[in-house]
């Protein structure tokens, strides 16, 4: 596009190439976060607490196991 007008070759101008369309976000193909209610729980033996916000549930020992917690849902 020497001008930039559009006149280039096929598939080489604005508009092309390879964004995200739209679709998704955040890892994981979710959303960018939780948000700050919900529960943490323990994948090694399934204690709960409460999630902190802030606090990602994946930064957060387990007080029984010492597991790294994982989100619910």
């Amino acid at each position: 596009m020497p001008r930039g007008d559009g006149t280039g070759p096929m598939g080489q101008g604005a508009g092309s190439g390879r964004g995200t369309g739209g679709r998704g976000g955040g890892r994981m193909g979710g959303g960018a976060a939780a948000g700050p209610t919900g529960m943490c729980v323990c994948p090694s033996c399934g204690m709960m607490l409460e999630h902190r916000r802030g606090i990602p549930c994946n930064q957060t020992k387990c007080p029984q196991c010492g597991s790294l917690m994982t989100r619910q849902g």
